[in-house]
C-alpha cells in the first residue's frame, strides 16, 4: 500500500507541475500586452522598401553636438539606460522589438516555468527524504519499475518544451531575417583589441574605437575616461552613430581571431569570425547612448574592447555623416557595395599594402582587377525579398 501510494503521489506532482508549466506558458496576454518581434519576410509582390530619411534632410545645427570632433562625448549616459547597473537582477531596458519580444519572454514565460519546476522538485526531494527514511519506513521496497510514472515524467516534460518552443523559434527567426532596401550598412571588424567600424553604403568612412583608460593609467596630457564618456571598461574613444527608425544591417567580421560584437540593449551580439562575413539587422527604436563589449574570448585584452553606439535622429545621423566626409545613399535603393572579406583582394589592408608597393616601386602595369557581379545586398548574403518597417 505504501508502494502505490508513492507511485500515486509521484503521479500526481509530475501532474500538477505539468500544469503549472503548461499554464505558464500556454496564455498568450492580448496583443497590447504581448511585444511581438520583428515580422517575417514580406511575401512575393510586396514592396521591401525601407522607411529610411537619408533624402532631404535637415543639416544639423552647427553647434549639434554630432559634429564634435571625435573623441568628444556627444551624449551624456543615462543611469541604467544602455549599460549594466552594479546589484541590479535582470535584462536591461530593451530598444529594439526583439529585445521588448525576448525580454518578456524572460520574465512572463521563462521564469516561471523554471520556478514553479524547481520548487516542486525541491518539495518532491524533501519529501521522500522525510517520509522514507530508515526510521517511518525500517523495511525498504524493492519496486524497480512504475509504467505510469515513467511514462507521466516522459511526456509532460516534452509538453512544456513544446509550448516554450513555439514563442522561441519565432524570436530566433526575427533575430536573422534578412535586412530591407535601404537599410543602413554598419560593417564592424574586430582587432586584437579594438574595433573597426566601415560605412560602405554612405562613402565607404571608417571609424576607429579604442577603450578609454583610467586618469591613472594614461600619461599627463592623455585623454581619460570620465563619466561624460560612460562606464569604466565601457566608454571609447570614438562612438559610433546609428540612426534611430531606421534598419541597421550589421556586418561583422575580424582580421585576426574570433570577436562578437555584443550591445545588450540591442538584443544583439553577432560572432566576427576571420575570412567570414556574417549578418543580421535589427532597428533601434529610442535614441540615446547604449553600450556593449566583444563577447568571444580572443586573448589576453579581450575584457578591453568597448562598444559605444549613439543611437540619434536621422537627421542628425546625416549630419554626422558628412561631418566625416561621407555621402547619404539614395533614399530606399538597395546596396550595391561589395565588401571583401578582411585579406581578401579589394579590401582596406590590400589597398593599403598595394598603396605603399606603388609608393616604393611605382605602380605595377597591365595590372587588371574585375569586381565581382553582385545582385545581393551590401554583404553579399541572402539577397531576395527584405521586409519593410522592422
Amino acid at each position: 500500500m505504501r508502494n502505490l501510494g508513492l507511485r500515486i503521489a509521484v503521479a500526481a506532482g509530475l501532474a500538477l507541475a505539468s500544469v503549472a508549466g503548461a499554464q505558464a506558458a500556454a496564455p498568450v496576454p492580448p496583443a497590447a500586452v504581448v511585444p511581438a518581434p520583428q515580422a517575417a519576410a514580406a511575401p512575393a509582390g510586396v514592396s521591401n522598401i525601407a522607411p529610411t530619411t537619408s533624402a532631404a534632410t535637415p543639416p544639423a545645427d552647427a553647434a549639434s553636438p554630432t559634429l564634435a570632433m571625435d573623441g568628444a562625448p556627444a551624449m551624456v549616459p543615462q543611469a541604467g539606460i544602455g549599460q549594466p547597473v552594479d546589484g541590479r537582477y535582470g535584462i536591461q531596458p530593451q530598444v529594439t522589438r526583439n529585445g521588448v519580444f525576448a525580454h518578456w519572454m524572460h520574465d512572463a514565460i521563462l521564469v516561471p516555468v523554471i520556478t514553479a519546476i524547481s520548487l516542486f522538485v525541491l518539495a518532491l526531494l524533501f519529501w521522500v527524504v522525510f517520509r522514507y527514511r530508515r526510521a517511518a519506513n525500517p523495511i525498504p521496497s524493492k519496486t524497480s519499475h512504475n509504467t505510469l510514472i515513467e511514462v507521466l515524467w516522459t511526456l509532460l516534460p516534452v509538453v512544456i518544451l513544446v509550448l516554450i518552443a513555439v514563442p522561441s523559434i519565432g524570436l530566433l527567426q526575427a533575430q536573422f531575417k534578412p535586412a530591407p532596401s535601404g537599410a543602413v550598412t554598419l560593417k564592424a571588424i574586430g582587432n586584437q583589441w579594438y574595433w573597426t567600424y566601415q560605412y560602405p553604403d554612405h562613402g565607404g568612412f571608417e571609424v576607429t574605437a579604442n577603450m578609454l583608460k583610467e586618469r591613472g593609467e594614461v600619461q599627463a596630457g592623455t585623454r581619460f575616461r570620465t563619466d561624460a564618456d560612460g562606464p569604466p571598461l565601457l566608454a571609447a574613444d570614438n562612438r559610433i552613430v546609428l540612426p534611430v527608425g531606421v534598419p541597421i544591417r550589421l556586418i561583422a567580421t575580424a582580421n585576426d581571431v574570433i570577436h562578437s560584437w555584443g550591445v545588450p540593449a540591442f538584443w544583439m551580439k553577432l560572432d566576427a569570425i576571420p575570412g567570414r562575413l556574417n549578418e543580421t539587422s535589427f532597428t533601434i527604436d529610442k535614441p540615446g547612448l547604449y553600450f556593449g563589449q566583444c563577447s568571444e574570448l580572443c586573448g589576453a585584452r579581450h575584457a578591453y574592447m568597448p562598444i559605444a553606439v549613439e543611437a540619434v535622429p536621422p537627421a542628425q545621423f546625416a549630419a554626422w555623416v558628412r561631418a566625416k566626409g561621407g555621402t547619404m545613399p539614395t533614399p530606399g535603393q538597395a546596396s550595391d557595395k561589395v565588401i571583401p572579406q578582411p585579406g581578401a583582394a579589394g579590401s582596406a589592408a590590400k589597398l593599403d599594402e598595394a598603396a605603399t608597393t606603388n609608393t616604393m616601386t611605382g605602380p605595377t602595369e597591365n595590372a587588371t582587377t574585375i569586381a565581382p557581379a553582385t545582385t545581393q545586398g551590401a554583404s553579399g548574403n541572402g539577397g531576395g525579398t527584405g521586409n519593410a518597417g522592422q
